[in-house]
């Protein structure tokens, strides 16, 4: 009935918990991009089908494990992602009477050095994970996809438990990986780095999560979590600029 797919890349130390987490599952499917380490090793021995992929954007690749789903249902997690006792049930007991309901958003509960964080925005973080495999498709460019789907959706009320920070170094590498993804996505739109995205636009990052959704209730948590992302938004822009020039370059080489 159901297929949890799971993407991944170097979730060696993550993706035997998270499938140990959705057994309950009739079939785990992880779809990974040639991890260099041994994920698809441990994946393998705990069950779970695996299929490697080149990685181009998220949204191909989540297409493509969907369409190699043989479940009716697909619940799509990534590897840092944990599956409750109290949400599995709810999963199960949803995809059993559905009623007119072609999917389900799933709140998500943001984890940072082990302890939940409350506010800077997470509080409101969700997205759809649970749907019919032909009533949902991934759209967006390299970094933000969004699901499409055709029907009425529902809402879950247990959260799906996010374990994004595992250290300083760890998440900043996530970060900049977002980073550049953006930076590329934005170069496709022709969108400019000047100096105004480059100053204002981190320090509106900042604040928004800082003060606005009220990440400074989180302490130095939401702290460093409002700098970090602010950070991501700088290196956005110094990437963009740094591709464009390169651009620039490459043209002046042709001619």
């Amino acid at each position: 009935m159901i297929t949890t797919v799971i993407p991944t890349l170097n979730e060696e130390n993550f993706i035997a918990e998270a499938i140990r987490r959705v057994s309950f599952a009739d079939e785990i499917l992880v779809i990974d991009s040639f991890s260099s380490d041994k994920t698809v090793e441990v994946a393998g021995e705990m069950g779970a089908r695996v299929i490697q992929r080149e990685f181009d954007d998220f949204s191909s690749q989540k297409n493509f494990a969907i369409q190699q789903a043989t479940h009716q249902w697909v619940l799509v997690i990534d590897a840092d992602e944990r599956v409750s006792e109290d949400l599995a049930a709810e999963i199960l007991k949803s995809v059993k009477n559905p009623g007119d309901k072609v999917a389900f958003f799933l709140y998500r509960s943001f984890y940072f050095k082990g302890k939940r964080v409350h506010y800077g925005g997470w509080q409101t973080d969700k997205a759809i994970r649970l749907f019919k495999k032909d009533r949902g498709r991934y759209n967006g460019n390299l970094v933000h996809e969004t699901i499409d789907t055709d029907g009425p959706v529902g809402i879950l009320k247990n959260r799906l438990d996010h374990y994004s920070y595992r250290s300083r170094e760890q998440y900043a590498r996530k970060l900049e990986m977002y980073a550049r993804l953006q930076a590329e996505e934005l170069f496709r739109k022709n969108k400019k780095s000047t100096l105004l995205p480059l100053t204002v636009k981190p320090a509106f990052r900042f604040l928004v999560h800082y003060f606005v959704r009220m990440g400074i209730l989180d302490g130095s948590a939401g702290f460093e979590l409002a700098r970090a992302h602010a950070i991501g938004v700088w290196k956005r822009y110094r990437y963009l600029g740094e591709r464009h020039a390169k651009s620039e370059d490459t043209q002046v080489f042709i001619k």
